[in-house]
């Protein structure tokens, strides 16, 4: 039981690790297009994500 628990709670920290490292994340609103190799978030400000847009 203990061994389900465990499992259960990493696999949750390592899907909340995941998602925050993400460009225009949480209240940017996701990313709407690329300006170059930005990132363009909804809403409407652009990203300081090191990942290069294609």
């Amino acid at each position: 039981m203990k061994r389900i628990i465990l499992a259960v709670c990493l696999s949750l920290f390592a899907f909340t690790v995941t998602a925050a490292n993400t460009p225009c994340s949480g209240k940017k609103g996701g990313v709407s297009h690329c300006s170059g190799e930005k990132f363009v978030c909804n809403d409407g400000s652009v990203s300081k994500s090191k990942k290069v847009c294609s």
